[in-house]
């Protein structure tokens, strides 16, 4: 279920389960019931921004410091969802999504190509929850197709840069969650992993088709 109040977006997964993540707050196996993003402001920010202690503050200040978070300077009412059914196994992905920090895998930018302030850097979060009881080992394998997923509809938003088409941002952030249980892969060839990679594509693509065509009316690379 999702619950969105700016600057606040939260996804409850249910109950509370593994999750897998390199989120700013509570990355690495953690255990879970909510996924939250942050929206970031030029308001919310100080000379000497210290991104994971204020985030860590402003947590607190909600009471929700067992949470995974993301922070992310999209606006928050640009999030899409996306949901697959495979065998029996459902997938839902979430994903807030922004290329103000494009960069294509294996190489890197100069920094005066869009020259982002940290307040407009373009993070693509993606959460996305499992019905399916999965091993650490699967949940493993889950977040690579996730990234997979990422790179494949970033591919298909054909977000071009001077080396050739984006891949992604320099800040992207996945977090994937599923039951605890002792199935051993997630791969393509499994429901799990069918249903992940389809929900986590059709959402990313959405999101990022959505913020490009944003960028062109606008007229700037980084719109909110």
């Amino acid at each position: 279920m999702l619950h969105l109040s700016p600057p606040w977006l939260d996804f409850d997964l249910g109950a509370e389960m593994p999750v897998l993540s390199f989120a700013p707050h509570r990355g690495d196996f953690a255990r879970a019931r909510r996924i939250l993003w942050r929206e970031v402001r030029n308001e919310d920010l100080a000379e000497d921004f210290d991104a994971l202690r204020w985030l860590g503050t402003e947590l607190a200040g909600r009471d929700a410091t067992d949470a995974v978070c993301f922070l992310t300077s999209r606006r928050l009412a640009a999030h899409r969802v996306a949901e697959a059914v495979e065998g029996g196994v459902g997938a839902t992905a979430v994903v807030t999504a922004g290329l103000s920090n494009a960069e294509r895998i294996g190489s890197r930018l100069p920094q005066t190509w869009l020259e982002p302030a940290p307040q407009d850097y373009g993070t693509i979060n993606i959460a996305v929850r499992l019905s399916c009881p999965l091993a650490p080992t699967a949940l493993i394998e889950a977040i690579t197709l996730a990234a997979e997923a990422r790179t494949a509809a970033v591919l298909d938003a054909d977000v071009t840069l001077p080396g050739g088409k984006a891949t992604g941002t320099g800040t992207d952030c996945i977090a994937v969650a599923a039951p605890g249980g002792d199935t051993p892969f997630a791969g393509k060839h499994t429901a799990a992993g069918h249903a992940l990679g389809r929900a986590v594509y059709e959402a990313t693509l959405q999101a990022v088709t959505e913020w490009a065509d944003e960028a062109r009316h606008w007229g700037t690379a980084a719109p909110r």
